[in-house]
């Protein structure tokens, strides 16, 4: 007796890494059924964000990793419940009568439920099963999807299975319940370790810390701020420092004037001043050398700092007194004259001052602050000396540029110097913004009681004949309430977790430092997982939909390498991560284009749905973080040109393919429509007055303006000023070769005949490598930035060209990367603060001491938040952006109340700030 083949497993319980399992592709036709694709680092699927909207509630989407309605993906399920659930029967069905069949009896242990269920099953079938030529029963790898036999079916089944079960156990769901957990654990700990080692970020500035290379140091759990000229003399005007004590004293003294005046000469004047408001003292040296290294010294040493003691007490009530422990020496290169000053002596002469100057009050702690972190500096680099005594000049600037941080930080309070800022206050805005999210959280928590409640009392009803339970199968509705007030708890929570990460001093910050290795060794992690994770693509068009989330994908992990790796140093990679974002800009333009000029939807709705996903979570962040809604240059960037793109294509005269298909002419009036928008952009790019005007208008300069002028905002703009039309008219030149069949663009085939292929993929090569040459041999950033916005697109045509050249190329994608694709928006913002710090100048330490371990916990939670975020988003958009017209403009009226009210809380701000 022979079963019949197993069942293929529903829709909702495929495999979620194969092309079944996805959504849709990108090719014209999809274009005019719905929203294109969005080319910022969002990385949105706007080619079908009309489809997820009217069918996504009845039919269900398979999403990255998850399956189901959109009710149920709000309420946690998919693949880990009802879809795992249905496939779980159809299994333990065959699983049962198979090993019926088998053994004769089973018993219920047995069942897939356990673990080991599937396994057993699976192979009690196989030895049953007579060999013969069969269709696959579910999606396989393509070295096993074509018709197999004994083990290589039994393999790829079993393979396909095993997936199965991983995903059932473990889902985006599950993945995001442990990085809560983290976040709730590193919390604990940090607070329990603040308390216990003090909150003062001054004393591990003043005592703590290592090198990141030669000349780079960093202070432990804070981020040390490098001085300019211009800022020292900001901060120090009209103030006395002293510098009190021997020859070393002295040069700490030139290093910390040479930050203020570069050209001052040591010539060793003593100045008498006024009361100081910063006092530096220090000496053992010169006693250990006149008195021979005696024991008396040191017993005469101890009386004398006895003795001062109580007056650098009294001074340092009004003034920053800093006592500097003596640096240790080089024995070997000392002098003969100096070769009583030993590290043994040096030693007892610092236990003596911080014994002394630390019991010099009673009841509290010492107000004078001991400077030992010249001490760590000194153990690697006083081999450098000169004389052994003195240490080298790059470490004296070290210590001097501490003394600024200690003193200027809570002054001038720079974005990437934590150290010694207090924690910054509360602005109206973000109260207001507490008050909102902690009542949206109470709301819910009322809400999903009364909910629960409910749902037990008409979980079960009785059969009276049978006296068995029923449950229902059927689940109550989510109503638009219930997703409104859950969207905001979960994104308060976030927000909560931003706060803690990037303004309160809860979480340790570092500085960057590069190195090749922390760039380029990620880039081969990532490329290696790229290439593993592979599958077919449902079509094989041009840009198709799989590939663009997959380039996108790619270039946003790139893009966040070289953030937290600090490459911008390196003159090379920057101009390659220039052409990064400008390809980004360039899907702007193609798939905004793309949709109107297929589908002619020029109305409100998807005008209001395309800013609201934009825009959604920069605004709030803007109110929580307290930032301009220019900081996130590339939200502000990206929405701009998509009205560009929209203002261009809608005015009169209105030109869609549809209309232009029945006349020639009409290609011609979108060719003038364009050159016209190129006219406009070569004007405000070589009038820098007339954009800085039109920015600078009320409303406008609210939104455009960072540290009180649009000047940053034309800089990012004039920097890719050019790819957007690239990519509209790439767009244009595409859809009309495809419209008149000039393309092969067949499973398998080269896009053009073969002659014509194998000289555009040789041209495309030799330009992709001719940029990467230029850029690699760029000397100077701002030359380099004046060719850019004409020379980028060469680079970015000659990938599009070799991705989809060869008809293989266009029949596979990365499934790793497209993954990352889709949340690409949320990852680009979310990094200012939660993966990066100190709004991106630092990188965020949840565990210090394990750089390795730090980064792989960070990005664990940073990638699930950024997840959360996306579908939250998706959510809020259904509700707050309805596709009636009347309640869309009712929403609208709202919307412009509530931008009316911010406008005025922030003047309010900013006056009082001022």
């Amino acid at each position: 007796m022979s079963l019949p083949p197993p069942l293929p497993p529903p829709a909702a319980a495929r495999d979620p890494v194969t092309p079944e399992g996805r959504l849709g592709l990108v090719t014209p036709e999809l274009w005019a059924s719905g929203a294109p694709l969005q080319a910022q680092p969002p990385l949105r699927r706007e080619a079908q964000e009309e489809e997820e909207e009217e069918e996504g509630e009845e039919t269900g989407v398979q999403g990255a990793w998850g399956t189901g309605t959109a009710e149920q993906r709000r309420r946690g399920w998919g693949e880990t419940a009802e879809a795992a659930a249905a496939e779980k029967g159809q299994v333990e069905a065959v699983g049962t009568a198979a090993a019926a069949a088998a053994a004769g009896s089973v018993s219920p242990a047995r069942g897939a439920g356990d673990g080991r269920g599937g396994w057993w099953w699976l192979l009690a079938w196989l030895r049953r099963r007579q060999p013969q030529c069969c269709p696959c029963v579910a999606p396989l790898p393509r070295s096993a999807a074509h018709c197999c036999h004994g083990g290589t079916k039994m393999a790829a089944l079993a393979y396909n299975l095993g997936k199965r079960e991983i995903n059932h156990y473990f889902s985006v769901r599950s993945a995001k319940v442990l990085a809560l957990v983290a976040v709730l654990l590193l919390a604990v700990c940090h607070l329990a370790s603040r308390r216990y080692r003090g909150n003062d970020s001054c004393e591990y500035l003043l005592s703590s810390g290592r090198f990141l290379g030669e000349k780079v140091w960093q202070p432990h759990s804070c981020m040390m701020h490098k001085y300019k000229i211009s800022e020292a003399k900001n901060c120090l005007v009209d103030k006395h420092i002293a510098f009190i004590g021997d020859s070393r004293i002295r040069q700490l003294f030139y290093s910390f004037v040479k930050i203020i005046n570069p050209q001052f000469k040591e010539e060793g004047n003593k100045d008498s001043v006024a009361k100081p408001h910063v006092i530096v003292a220090g000496a053992a040296t010169w006693s250990i050398k006149i008195h021979n290294g005696s024991n008396e010294a040191l017993s005469q040493y101890k009386m004398n700092i006895t003795s001062i003691a109580p007056l650098l007490e009294k001074l340092a009530k009004t003034s920053d007194v800093y006592w500097v422990l003596q640096d240790p020496v080089y024995e070997d290169l000392l002098s003969e004259n100096r070769k009583m000053i030993t590290n043994e002596k040096i030693d007892a002469y610092n236990e003596a001052a911080v014994s002394i100057l630390n019991s010099s009050t009673r009841n509290s702690k010492s107000n004078v602050k001991m400077f030992s972190v010249s001490k760590l500096i000194a153990q690697e680099t006083i081999t450098e000396s000169l004389d052994g005594l003195h240490l080298p000049e790059s470490s004296r600037e070290t210590s001097a540029m501490i003394l600024m941080n200690v003193y200027c930080n809570k002054i001038l309070k720079p974005v990437d110097g934590s150290c010694c800022q207090p924690q910054p206050p509360l602005t109206l805005i973000q109260k207001l913004a507490a008050c909102f999210f902690t009542l949206s959280i109470i709301g819910y928590l009322i809400f999903y009681i009364i909910h629960r409640n409910t749902h037990r009392k008409n979980k079960s009803c009785t059969d009276l004949e049978s006296g068995e339970e029923k449950k229902n199968i059927i689940n109550p509705p989510v109503s638009p309430l219930e997703i409104l007030l859950q969207s905001f708890c979960k994104l308060g929570l976030i927000m909560a977790y931003f706060y803690m990460c990037d303004r309160a001093n809860l979480f340790m910050k570092e500085n960057k430092f590069y190195t090749h290795s922390t760039f380029f060794i990620p880039i081969i992690y990532i490329l290696v997982l790229g290439v593993f994770y592979n599958e077919n693509t449902k079509e094989t068009k041009v840009l198709n939909r799989e590939q663009t989330d997959e380039w996108k994908g790619w270039m946003q992990l790139v893009i966040l390498i070289y953030h937290i790796s600090g490459a911008s140093t390196f003159l090379p990679v920057y101009m390659h991560i220039r052409v990064l974002v400008a390809a980004y800009l360039f899907q702007t333009g193609y798939g905004h284009f793309s949709y109107f000029w297929i589908k002619g939807d020029f109305g409100i709705h998807r005008v209001c749905q395309v800013l609201f996903r934009l825009n959604f979570l920069v605004v709030v962040l803007c109110i929580v973080m307290d930032r301009p809604y220019q900081f996130y240059y590339f939200v502000p960037l990206v929405t701009v040109w998509f009205m560009v793109i929209y203002v261009t294509l809608a005015l009169w005269p209105q030109i869609i393919q549809k209309k232009a298909n029945g006349n020639c002419f009409w290609h011609f009036g979108l060719l003038l429509k364009l050159a016209f928008l190129l006219l406009c952009i070569c004007f405000l790019a070589y009038s820098q007055g007339a954009f800085e005007k039109i920015f600078s208008l009320w409303p406008f300069s609210k939104c455009f303006e960072l540290k009180g002028n649009v000047y940053e905002w034309w800089f990012r703009w004039r920097l890719d000023r050019y790819v957007v039309f690239h990519g509209m008219l790439f767009a244009f030149i595409y859809l009309a070769l495809q419209k008149r069949q000039i393309l092969s663009e067949g499973k398998g085939e080269p896009l053009f005949s073969n002659k014509v292929s194998n000289f555009l993929l040789f041209i495309s090569v030799v330009s992709f490598l001719t940029y990467s040459i230029w850029a690699s041999s760029c000397k100077n950033k701002a030359e380099c930035n004046e060719l850019h916005p004409s020379v980028s697109v060469v680079q970015i045509l000659a990938f599009i060209l070799i991705r989809n050249i060869p008809g293989y190329a266009r029949s596979v994608y990365s499934s790793f990367f497209a993954w990352f694709g889709r949340i690409s928006l949320e990852l680009f913002i979310c990094q200012y603060h939660i993966w990066l710090a100190a709004d991106t100048r630092g990188i965020l330490v949840l565990i210090p001491g394990n750089p390795m371990l730090n980064i792989i916990v960070s990005t664990f939670i940073f990638v699930c938040v950024a997840h959360e975020i996306s579908q939250i988003t998706n959510d809020l958009a259904q509700i707050i952006i309805p596709k009636d017209n009347s309640s869309l403009l009712k929403r609208l009226a709202c919307i412009a109340a509530f931008f009316c009210g911010l406008l005025i809380l922030s003047s309010i701000q900013d006056k009082s700030r001022h």
